[in-house]
């Protein structure tokens, strides 16, 4: 069974965590089953029951005390009630204002290693650009923190002149680290953004690309999020008449090479002659061929440059590549081997696709044999 993939959510008491959560929720699929783990100062969990009112599957609390500090101990204990409880595809830990996500990402690595029932997707800090005055400290501490975050998510910013914006990226800066950034539409950031792929999305996929968001009183998100990434969208067929998997080695050095504050996620769909290694513990579950078909399908998730790969249910997915589905053997003379959607940050997607056309990085195992690459900008 796929581990279930954790994402974290931490900044400054206020920055509006529970806003971006609260904004992912309409913009998953209807069955789609996230948990969420809550790390509260006091007695009384306000937020937890605001979350909860708000078609979350499970809620389990860590009261009084900080995740990162005095309870990361009770951390295993409330993320294997959620497994037992819910059975979520998804977990989002939202912290405290004061917790520090080095320590809890470090002890979810651990946890997942240990049990093989999780993986990190995503160390997410929402700054409020208003009230916060920016990374000032510029230690090796605050670098270290800062090394275990994947994502700031600047907020509130549409309050403020661009100078004070300017001097949040700047602190930022200072930092010397490479680490993506995007602004939120009033705590709106889309989901692809934030969330990589896994099996439960994948089910309710019909194209890898980014999809056109309104929220509950029909305003389009979608334009403000194009302003703040790129996407490229990617596909590879073959016109050979015998199947062709992907290439797995120019497949590893692609995602070894995306430097995480150019490319923040590659999301992408494939078949496979033999099954791939994570670059973790090198195991991953071999993905069982359909009758009809000798190759293997894989799930990839790529984020900030972590990646995993899943092996598909091919009978519950039917992801377009054009407007032909992956999965099937088309009786059309082009055999469809991978979709991937690429999302860079501003600036990114021409050079990106530049290097993904010319240097061989998405190609099918045979380079012998005949195969169409094509990559397109979305945004």
């Amino acid at each position: 069974m796929a581990p279930i993939p954790i994402t974290i959510v931490t900044g400054f008491l206020g920055s509006g965590k529970t806003t971006l959560i609260l904004n992912l929720i309409p913009q998953l699929p209807k069955h789609y089953k996230l948990a969420l783990l809550k790390n509260e100062f006091g007695d009384v969990a306000i937020d937890s029951q605001l979350a909860s009112s708000a078609a979350i599957s499970g809620v389990q609390e860590l009261l009084n005390g900080c995740i990162c500090c005095n309870l990361v101990g009770q951390l295993g204990d409330a993320l294997e009630a959620l497994r037992n409880d819910v059975s979520p595809d998804r977990i989002v830990i939202e912290t405290s204002g004061s917790a520090f996500p080095a320590t809890l990402a470090m002890e979810v690595n651990r946890l997942g290693r240990e049990s093989g029932h999780y993986v990190l997707d995503g160390v997410i800090v929402v700054i409020d650009v208003e009230n916060w005055k920016g990374y000032e400290d510029t230690s090796y501490t605050a670098k270290l923190q800062a090394r275990y975050t994947d994502l700031i998510v600047f907020n509130k910013w549409e309050q403020v002149n661009e100078r004070k914006y300017e001097d949040c990226l700047d602190r930022v800066g200072d930092l010397e680290l490479p680490i993506a950034h995007v602004k939120s539409n009033k705590g709106h950031v889309d989901q692809s953004v934030l969330l990589g792929l896994d099996s439960s999305l994948a089910k309710n996929v019909t194209s890898l690309a980014v999809p056109h968001h309104h929220d509950e009183h029909g305003n389009d998100h979608t334009s403000d999020h194009h302003r703040e990434v790129e996407v490229l969208s990617v596909s590879l067929s073959s016109e050979d008449p015998e199947p062709q998997g992907i290439n797995l080695e120019n497949l590893d050095k692609f995602l070894v090479s995306a430097p995480k504050d150019e490319i923040y996620r590659i999301k992408a769909i494939f078949k496979a002659a033999s099954h791939p290694t994570s670059p973790s513990d090198g195991s991953v579950e071999a993905a069982v061929p359909r009758e009809d078909d000798p190759l293997a399908e894989y799930i990839l998730n790529w984020a900030f440059g972590r990646w995993t790969f899943t092996p598909l249910n091919t009978g519950s997915v039917n992801i377009e590549v054009g407007d032909r589905p992956l999965s099937s053997n088309s009786s059309t003379a082009e055999r469809n081997i991978l979709s991937m959607t690429v999302i860079l940050a501003r600036g990114e997607a021409e050079r990106w696709k530049v290097r993904i056309e010319s240097e061989g990085l998405i190609r099918q195992d045979e380079p012998s044999k005949k195969g169409k690459l094509k990559v397109k900008r979305k945004i």
